[in-house]
């Protein structure tokens, strides 16, 4: 009974310590084994001593002792596996916290590498910030001190002035008095000499007068410039190109009149499918919208019909806010994308099926950010699709300089597609938006939308801009791309 009971005992204790050693740390859960072990050797020993002092020579005590270490030997064993599969388990969720932290550490990292570069391009936008204020300063400094030198050269102006006036007045009676007696010849002379210098003063006065409000207009306009300055610091850039607006520009010449080779493109078809915007106001369509067109030799296709100048105008590009993202490729620009009540370009591939039954006008309409208008007419041809949809132009008209190349074969290209890389430069992954290049001029009606408020510094050829060879560049707010058959009878 008091073997049993001892047993008993150390399987409890083998349990309190399996509880303990999931709780505890890897060290602690050694050292509790240890102790184990050392009372497991003395177990058997006083067991044995106690059994052989109870017992006859019945047995000998040797046989005795043997079988209860045997079983203690079987209990801890059995208590050092169970032991064994909790560390194991406590080593796995050790691995799985630790790669946790790892994960949360190399996040940490990325994070605080970005927010350097940040704090970076930061410091460098603050240091140039405090260049032009410091210059700020020192030009609000001398427009200081010219101010008050204006005004005390004023002061004296207005005290020269006002003892002028006592002068005159002073003459003026004395020439009443000398109109009643009669003056001498000598008081004659005097009177006149008087006036003349009375009149030298009075120009001169004017002079000044005049000098000092054109020096003020000079120093207002100065200080309008500086206040401009500050308020544009993180858009110089932008707010130059926004002023570059259409205001000023020619009007519109006299159109040029161009040949009409084939005038059955607008016409509309005996069974009833219109081939293109214009044969739809033909047949008595009036108001502008989206219609379901079917060009000869192709699939019917919807497209947005704006009815303008007694006619109806096949819209095939349009931008108004931005919201449509032109960056594409070339499948889009193929196929088309957008909405066409909103911002559109109907494709590459439809265009070219409606042109290719005669010959059209392409028309570009342009609004800059002071909401002026101008717009681009241009004879035009356009290749298939075996040929990168070339396009080929011939201006007729516009309120506007020309910025596209006439007589020159265009490509169309994308980011994804570009076939004439210039000098190693891919013009649409570096402008951005599909567009018919020619040696990576700026103008690029399906580049990046760009409000003048934007904030940051950009390049200006990735913005939506019209810009002559010869001329400035214009920020441009909308466009809109149209074509018309060549038969003008309609207007």
């Amino acid at each position: 009974e008091q073997s049993h009971s001892k047993k008993v005992l150390v399987e409890k204790n083998l349990h309190l310590c399996i509880l303990n050693n999931q709780r505890a740390s890897g060290a602690e859960s050694m050292k509790i084994i240890l102790v184990f072990l050392f009372l497991a050797q003395l177990a058997p020993s006083a067991k044995a001593e106690k059994d052989y002092s109870f017992f006859d020579a019945a047995a000998p005590p040797e046989t005795k002792s043997r079988f209860a270490m045997l079983d203690d030997v079987r209990i801890l064993a059995n208590g050092l596996l169970q032991l064994g599969h909790g560390l194991k388990d406590f080593v796995h969720k050790t691995k799985g916290q630790m790669n946790d932290i790892f994960q949360k550490l190399y996040i940490f990292d990325r994070s605080f590498y970005e927010l350097s570069l940040q704090t970076s391009e930061i410091k460098e936008e603050e240091e140039q910030l405090r260049q032009t204020t410091a210059r700020l300063q020192i030009n609000n400094e001398e427009i200081k001190n010219l101010s008050q030198e204006m005004n005390s050269k004023i002061e004296d102006l207005i005290q020269n002035k006002i003892q002028l006036q006592e002068k005159v007045w002073g003459l003026e009676d004395k020439v009443t008095k000398l109109a009643i007696i009669q003056p001498s010849i000598q008081e004659t002379e005097e009177i006149s000499s008087l006036k003349a210098f009375v009149e030298q003063q009075d120009n001169h006065i004017k002079q000044l007068l005049k000098i000092v409000e054109d020096q003020h207009v000079q120093l207002d306009r100065q200080h309008n410039q500086i206040m401009e300055l500050e308020d544009k610091l993180n858009h110089i850039e932008l707010q130059e190109l926004a002023e570059n607006s259409f205001t000023g520009e020619p009007t519109e010449p006299e159109a040029i009149s161009f040949p009409v080779r084939n005038t059955m493109a607008g016409a509309y078809r005996s069974d009833g499918a219109a081939p293109d915007c214009t044969a739809l106001y033909h047949s008595g369509t009036r108001s502008s919208g989206v219609y379901t067109i079917q060009p000869n030799g192709s699939e019917a296709f919807d497209v947005y019909c704006e009815m303008k100048f007694g006619s109806s105008w096949t819209v095939i590009q349009k931008r108004v806010d931005g919201s449509l993202d032109f960056n594409q490729t070339w499948d889009a620009y193929t196929n088309g994308f957008g909405d066409l009540n909103e911002e559109f370009w109907l494709g590459l591939n439809k265009t070219y099926s409606i042109t290719k039954q005669g010959d059209y006008i392409l028309r570009i309409e342009l609004q800059d950010w002071k909401d002026n208008q101008r717009h681009i007419e241009y004879a035009f041809s356009l290749g298939g699709p075996g040929t990168d949809y070339t396009l080929q132009l011939s201006r007729i008209s516009g309120s506007i300089p020309n910025a596209l190349p006439e007589q020159t074969e265009l490509r169309f290209s994308t980011a994804d597609r570009d076939m004439d890389i210039i000098n190693d430069f891919n013009c649409p992954e570096n402008y951005l938006g599909g567009w018919w290049h020619s040696e990576c001029e700026e103008t690029n009606l399906n580049g990046k939308y760009v409000t003048p408020r934007s904030r940051g510094r950009l390049d200006r050829r990735k913005g939506l801009y019209w810009k002559p060879k010869k001329g400035r560049y214009y920020l441009l707010k909308s466009t809109k791309i149209m074509i018309h058959p060549t038969d003008l009878k309609s207007f």
